[in-house]
């Protein structure tokens, strides 16, 4: 009884705080109930999975297969992971893709972390299950521009495929739609958000988060009423606000025959979101700071503006990047990857499958060995075998190679035909070096 009065206390001060009836200095936010907030934001101890489509491993890694399979799509080169990349927690880094007429798509490519526990699907909700959304971009025009039964016969006649399709549905052992969708959407469910900083505060780590770091907090279920729509460990109510952009899409009004709702989209959460970069349904925020600054001075005021946005809000500058510098602890410090994507190798010069004379490895953010002697012909395989994403950059005599994201598992293989000296270096960590000298003996 005493922790349940102590719990409704604390709502109590929460709301008169977004209420704005109690307020602390300027640049200062008002004291925090720590332990009413650390309730609010744990974690849950497990994963949701629905009664007919329960997680599997033999499910999950054909889930995995299907994502990075290009088969899906219209001209075969597009995957679900075209757009949905890992290391941009799974969007894709533009405000809005461009489409299979040439022109960017109407709304952003939506971030894929956590989204067992969500209620609807795509920026306007108009998917009720992960296994329903799965299907949608297969066969629009404009994005993956497949067609389900062509794309379903060309995984039937892959010996590979069928048995994967059978080890998944021992029940039910056939390709069809409904174990595809099944099996993208068990997939899609295993995409959950490691742990942050934010997460060690919030299991009683009171040192986790730095002055401004939980400052910024302060503001976020305080002056700044963040937490009125950004609730729970995943920071979204799964509700549809319009939050005053100045877009013409209307959003989830169409979607449910009620002008009351156009141009309100749903809350999306705020986890891994440093790697998600552009913000919104439409990408027009570029930064954190954007997102603030939106907040504070440039909401569009009209009838259908959701009621949970704050009035008005006054917010410093010092405020302003304290609120910043929390939402920065709600992502990981790289890019993480979760486990069940499959290790890619990516090739240059030479075969994937070629057999490398060398191996180098990249543990603890560090080339090791850091130089390497080769001879013409031969083929080098830098394997990321840390926790981070690494890229792999070579120059040299009149040749340059660029691996893009390098995910924790995948192996770059390079292939040298010319002598000289190659500097090799990670993108994103460029104090990470190694020199590659190859002679003119060819290798037999």
């Amino acid at each position: 009884m005493m922790r349940e009065g102590l719990a409704r206390t604390g709502r109590v001060l929460a709301s008169l705080v977004l209420a704005g009836l109690v307020s602390g200095a300027a640049d200062r936010p008002a004291p925090l109930d720590a332990a009413h907030w650390r309730e609010v934001f744990a974690r849950p101890d497990h994963t949701p999975t629905p009664p007919d489509n329960p997680t599997t491993t033999e499910k999950v890694a054909l889930g995995a297969r299907l994502f990075d399979d290009t088969r899906l799509s219209g001209d075969g080169m597009t995957a679900c992971s075209t757009c949905h990349q890992s290391d941009l927690s799974f969007s894709d880094g533009v405000d809005r893709h461009v489409g299979h007429d040439g022109q960017p798509l109407d709304r952003r490519t939506p971030a894929l972390w956590n989204l067992a526990w969500g209620l609807s699907f795509f920026w306007d909700g108009r998917a009720s299950s992960l296994e329903t959304q799965a299907m949608v971009p297969i066969e629009n025009e404009r994005e993956m521009a497949g067609n389900l039964q062509t794309a379903l016969q060309s995984l039937a006649s892959d010996a590979r495929m069928r048995k994967d399709f059978s080890a998944a549905f021992p029940e039910d052992p056939t390709v069809t739609q409904g174990n595809l969708a099944k099996a993208l959407a068990a997939f899609q469910r295993t995409l959950v958000s490691p742990e942050t900083r934010f997460d060690r505060w919030v299991k009683g780590e009171d040192k986790a988060l730095e002055p401004e770091e939980l400052a910024g907090f302060s503001l976020f279920v305080g002056k700044a009423g963040c937490v009125a729509c950004h609730q729970g460990w995943r920071f979204t109510d799964e509700a549809f606000h319009d939050i005053g952009l100045p877009s013409t899409d209307k959003g989830r009004g169409p979607v449910l025959g009620v002008p009351a709702a156009d141009h309100a989209f749903k809350t999306p959460s705020l986890r891994e979101r440093v790697w998600s970069a552009p913000y919104m349904h439409d990408g027009s925020l570029t930064t954190f700071e954007d997102v603030v600054d939106h907040y504070a001075d440039r909401i569009v005021k009209r009838p259908t503006l959701s009621a949970d946005l704050p009035k008005e809000i006054e917010l410093s500058a010092t405020e302003r990047a304290q609120l910043v510098a929390f939402l920065n602890t709600l992502s990981s410090d790289d890019p993480p990857r979760p486990a069940n994507l499959p290790a890619k190798t990516i090739a240059w010069g030479t075969n994937a499958d070629a057999v490398a004379a060398s191996t180098v490895s990249q543990k603890d953010r560090r080339f090791s060995p850091g130089a390497i002697l080769m001879k013409v012909g031969e083929a080098l395989r830098i394997l990321n075998d840390d926790t981070r994403v690494h890229n792999v950059r070579v120059d040299g005599p009149a040749k340059s190679f660029n691996s893009d994201a390098q995910n924790p598992g995948d192996t770059v293989t390079i292939g040298f035909d010319q002598p000289g000296q190659y500097d090799v270096i990670c993108g994103i960590h460029p104090d990470m070096r190694l020199s590659v000298t190859v002679s003119t003996a060819q290798a037999h």
